[in-house]
Parts: C-alpha cells; structure tokens; sequence
C-alpha cells in the first residue's frame, strides 16, 4: 500500500531565500513521518537570478516535483492551482525611515481629505445653503459660525471613523474597512495579472 501526501496550497506566499523548498509554498501532511519529512525540504523552485519579485509556479509542477522522485507516493493536491511566490530580501528595519514614511502617507492623507471636503463644499455651495436655512428657519443673518457649520463638521469627523471602522488602534466591529476590501481587490487583480501572464507564455 503506498503512502499519501496531501499538499494544501495557497494563492499567495512570500519567501526569502532564492530556493523555494515545497514547505515554504505548501501545507504537507501525510501519515508517513519519512515521507513528509523528505517532502519538506524538496526543492520546487529557484528564484531566476535572485531577484526580489513575484512568480507564479503551478500545482502541476510541485506535485511532478514530488512524483518524479517519489513513485511509490501517492500525491493529493487541494486548495489553489497557480501559486503566487513574493520573494524579498530581509533587510534591516530603518525606524526612523518607516516613520517618516508613515509621517508623509498621514500628512498627503490629510491635506488630500481635507482638499476634496472643500472642492466638494465650494461645488455645491454648502456655505450658501447653510446661510439661507438659518435665515429661513431664524429670520437672522448667519455668522458663519452657527450650530449647522458645527453639525455639519461634526457629522464629517464621525462619517470618516464609522465608514472606515478604525480609529486609533481599535475597530468598532469585526468587519474588514474599506481600505482592507481594496487592497485585497488589488492584489487578486495583481494575482490573476500574472497567472494569465505565465499561461500565455506557456502557450506561445
């Protein structure tokens, strides 16, 4: 009877060293402790020229690579077809230079906000409506300073928290912001970019 290696993989990984081993791309489990163990550290792929990138092997491939070595395995693959491998260098951590990254992505953050809120109010004319409701509905001259401009600044400052469900380090419910569901949408745009790529390639 032969053995059985189930190999789980996932759409995305990320690697450090430029030779990719079946454990840093897969999920192994087998009742063979021989077998796994050797599968673990199966070479599946190298990374061309070592540079930082991404590349997309298959399925196909890691289960060939354990085949080709293994005939009396019997390989099951689950989870996804095309792997996408991230390979980056470790490199030291600058924390004065990741602060002033993140100084400079709050600073254009704010000021890009706070210009949109304007352009906004200027196209509309908020200023002008908000004059002629207090008038309407007071029969005085507005200030500019009344309890609609304080309402209306308010509601903007709750709105931003309660859409994007963040403030400081705490969440107000367990749901993914905004940002989190965009950026997961880039990067399986991303994904399946370069999984068509490498498939046309294979077919030319």
């Amino acid at each position: 009877m032969s053995d059985i290696l189930y190999v789980q993989t996932e759409k995305n990984v990320e690697v450090h060293q430029p030779e990719v081993y079946l454990q840093d791309v897969a999920k192994l489990s087998s009742s063979s402790t021989s077998v796994l163990n050797r599968n673990r550290v199966r070479k599946v792929f190298t990374i061309p020229d070592g540079k930082p990138g991404r590349y997309v092997i298959s399925a196909l491939e890691l289960v060939e690579a354990v085949q080709d070595k293994e005939q009396t395995v019997d390989v099951t693959h689950m989870g996804e077809t095309n792997i996408v491998i991230t390979y980056e260098t470790q490199k030291h951590k600058h924390v004065v230079w990741s602060w002033a990254k993140t100084v400079l992505v709050c600073f254009l953050t704010f000021f890009g906000g706070a210009f949109s809120i304007m352009t906004f109010n200027m196209d509309v004319d908020t200023s002008g409506l908000f004059f002629q409701i207090y008038k309407q509905l007071t029969g005085n001259i507005s200030t500019g300073h009344t309890i609609l401009e304080f309402t209306y600044s308010l509601g903007i400052g709750l709105g931003v928290v309660f859409f994007f469900n963040h403030f400081g380090h705490g969440k107000i419910t367990q749901d993914p912001t905004p940002m989190e569901v965009q950026m997961r949408v880039y990067e399986d745009d991303v994904d399946k970019t370069l999984i068509e790529k490498k498939n046309r390639k294979e077919k030319n």
